[in-house]
């Protein structure tokens, strides 16, 4: 902490805070700690059965002792301070002295301060165990209580012990003053703090060291930390450790109220089975408070602005029992990760040629930081993240002003004028390296793509017929819809939009960035194309809105097939197009010409009169994408404005998508259509009555299977069957 002058200390401080509430409940308590309150029904208790008054008889405290002393607790800590006589006289006093005494565990509570302290030194009388130093020189000021933000201001410290008989028969005193930092929240606790030349403990350390601990104590220069037997405790700021909370109140220390225990102290001494059996508190660290509304101290830590000031002290023995401090990270570290962060951010805004990854980067630069924040705290580190994510975000604010203005006029012209009928990739790849684009025309090996909805003209008077009002916006919002999601699905797949005609997309693809898997790529999108059409299709028959009823009653009246209320039908063609800027000076469009994309409009037509599942394709397409689909040969064609015979190709799937029935259907199609073409129509009217059956919505084997009964009693001429071309005589 402290980098610039502390700057960033308010927001490291919150984001911690908020780390602590996070994980607060993430690792379990120990076992070995146990708390009595002394709530509120404990003193409508006492007051009901043993007529005591607030505050009780010191003799109550005697009697909880001596029950602890039968159960064999490890410890009993009081954050209470019995600094005055008792009210009830001195033989309640005694009571509890003796009690004390007797069990010799007792660690009880002085408190340190330069208001409200009396004591200016050490009490003679008192001969409680206190920590023996080693290797302390270099961070010694760090316990000195004038440090606190308290004492700040003050040159003494003052003391309030308990009353000098506790002082002879405490086990150990323990110190309760709060460590509280700048922004008035106890974020650490000291093992111990200086007074008077004495090492006095934390009322937890005082808890383990009448329990038996040993007083010897070192600090590890290197390792920032205290070692203490068998305990390592990390030891920073002010000499603080860093504790790790696990619950806003202290209901996950096994509480206890104080009216139990009497109540089971007296059941023992009677011979009854007690509430609570001394065997439960055996072994055990026990904590004594006062618990009552108006009662306790509370303080604010980063779990709760009203925690009970006694779960600081228990926090920290749980943390020195099960050694899950959290541990403050190197200095180094932080400014370390701030220039990394500002390193890694100026590349990803100044050299990545994609705004998405540049996105995508930052964000995830960004989350990787705090996720190492809230990781390392998970682990017990405490690494500050605001340091480096304000160098991040400066980084990119910084570089993104300097990419922006020093851009050049020629990119910002390219995402201008191909934002619309590009992919984000493509206009990208361009940016990088505009020589990629030639801004006149040129030639070259591309596939083109022609889509077209059937039946849309009968759909648009539908709903003009039905929905004179509503109609054009249904159709229109449905036209968006249909245009957005399959453009989409062409400019995923690196294609290029050339135009729109009413429901109509030509799109082709190789230009202006070339890939030589342009035909796979369009014969990809055409399948994606037809599955999200189906989709479209299941929502809209579903929605049961104006479209719905449009249909419908299109299907009612067999204009459409039920099966094919919403359907594309869809030519692909790959051979050597034009492809440039082409119009007027004010007016241009990136677009394509060429008999081949002429070859691709036909084929789109073509669907039509074979009746096929929407994608059909030339063989020059099919020669160029090897065996990457699932797809069957029909007959070569003439199509309008085309002499020369042509093979066809009806695309059905993806290969590797295929079902093993459509990949079985394809194998006896190729021997059923080898049979048609030999003429050998009594051959394959068998196989395609064979596929048929199995599908009998294949209109296309029902074509060819009428085609084979027709020949099959008539052979054709051999002008009729022309080497089994078909010459088409619509477009």
């Amino acid at each position: 902490m402290g980098y610039f002058s502390g700057i960033f200390d308010f927001l490291e401080l919150k984001t911690y805070d908020f780390r602590v509430r996070l994980f607060a409940s993430s690792k379990t308590t120990s076992d070995d700690i146990y708390v009595v309150l002394l709530d509120q029904p404990s003193i409508d208790w006492a007051a009901q059965e043993r007529g005591w008054s607030w505050p009780w008889p010191r003799q109550a405290y005697a009697e909880m002792i001596n029950y602890m002393n039968i159960a064999g607790a490890s410890a009993v800590a009081f954050d209470v301070i019995f600094s005055e006589p008792s009210v009830y006289g001195s033989e309640d006093d005694a009571a509890f002295i003796n009690a004390d005494r007797d069990f010799g565990r007792t660690a009880h509570t002085v408190f340190f301060s330069s208001r409200w302290g009396s004591t200016k030194s050490w009490p003679p009388e008192l001969n409680t165990k206190t920590f023996n130093l080693t290797n302390f020189d270099s961070v010694i000021s760090g316990y000195n209580l004038l440090n606190s933000v308290e004492n700040a201001e003050k040159k003494t410290i003052g003391a309030q012990f308990p009353i000098p008989g506790l002082l002879t028969t405490a086990g150990s005193i323990g110190n309760v003053t709060s460590l509280i930092e700048s922004d008035g929240i106890v974020r650490r606790a000291r093992l111990f703090t200086l007074f008077d030349g004495k090492a006095v403990p934390g009322l937890s350390a005082a808890s383990l060291l009448v329990a038996g601990s040993d007083t010897d104590i070192s600090y590890d220069q290197k390792d920032r930390s205290i070692r203490w037997g068998e305990y390592t405790i990390p030891a920073g700021k002010n000499g603080g450790s860093l504790l790790r909370f696990k619950g806003g109140d202290l209901d996950k220390y096994w509480p206890y109220s104080a009216s139990k225990i009497l109540q089971s102290a007296e059941a023992y001494a009677r011979g009854e089975e007690p509430v609570l059996p001394p065997e439960e508190f055996t072994g055990k660290f026990v904590f004594f408070g006062l618990y009552a509304a108006g009662l306790f101290d509370i303080c604010t830590t980063p779990i709760s602005s009203t925690y009970p000031g006694m779960g600081v002290h228990i926090t920290m023995l749980d943390n020195i029992l099960k050694n899950d401090f959290i541990r403050e990270s190197p200095s180094s570290l932080a400014p370390l990760m701030s220039f990394l962060a500002i390193a890694i951010m100026v590349i990803l805004v100044l050299y990545s040629s994609h705004i998405t990854i540049t996105v995508a980067g930052s964000v995830a630069l960004i989350a990787i930081i705090t996720g190492i924040g809230f990781l390392a705290y998970y682990l017990g580190y405490w690494i500050t993240i605001v340091f480096p994510l304000s160098g991040a975000i400066f980084a990119f604010l910084a570089a993104s002003i300097y990419k922006y203005a020093t851009e050049g006029s020629q990119k910002r012209f390219i995402k201008s004028a191909f934002s619309r009928y590009l992919s984000p990739s493509v206009i990208e790849q361009i940016i990088v390296d505009p020589s990629k684009l030639n801004l006149g025309g040129e030639k070259r090996e591309m596939t083109a793509i022609f889509t077209d909805i059937q039946r849309f003209s009968s759909i648009s008077e539908a709903l003009q017929n039905e929905y004179a009002d509503e109609g054009p916006k249904v159709l229109v919002d449905l036209l968006n819809l249909y245009l957005t999601e399959m453009s989409n699905i062409v400019l995923d797949n690196g294609g290029t939009i050339d135009k729109f005609e009413g429901d109509a997309i030509i799109a082709f693809f190789g230009a202006p960035i070339w890939t030589d898997q342009h035909a796979i790529l369009a014969c990809r999108s055409a399948i994606r194309m037809k599955k999200r059409e189906l989709e479209l299709r299941e929502d809209i028959m579903k929605s049961e809105g104006a479209f719905y009823t449009a249909l419908s009653k299109l299907i009612a009246d067999k204009v459409i097939r039920p099966e094919r209320p919403l359907y594309t039908r869809i030519g692909i063609n790959t051979g050597d197009m034009v492809v440039g800027n082409m119009g007027t000076p004010n007016k241009m469009d990136y677009t394509i010409m060429g008999n081949a994309v002429n070859l691709a409009a036909r084929l789109e037509g073509v669907n039509k009169q074979y009746d096929t599942s929407g994608i059909l394709i030339s063989e020059y397409t099919r020669a160029k994408i090897g065996d990457a689909f699932a797809l069957r040969g029909l007959s070569r064609v003439r199509v309008v404005g085309v002499n020369t015979p042509l093979r066809l190709y009806e695309i059905l799937d993806l290969r590797e998508d295929a079902a093993p029935a459509m990949l079985d259907m394809l194998g006896f199609w190729e021997k059923a259509f080898d049979a048609y073409e030999r003429q050998d129509f009594t051959g394959a009217l068998d196989l395609f009555k064979s596929i048929y059956r199995e599908n009998d919505q294949d209109r296309v084997a029902k074509l060819y299977l009428d085609r084979c009964e027709k020949y099959a009693s008539t052979p054709p001429s051999p002008e009729k069957w022309d080497n089994g071309v078909d010459n088409l005589t619509e477009k």
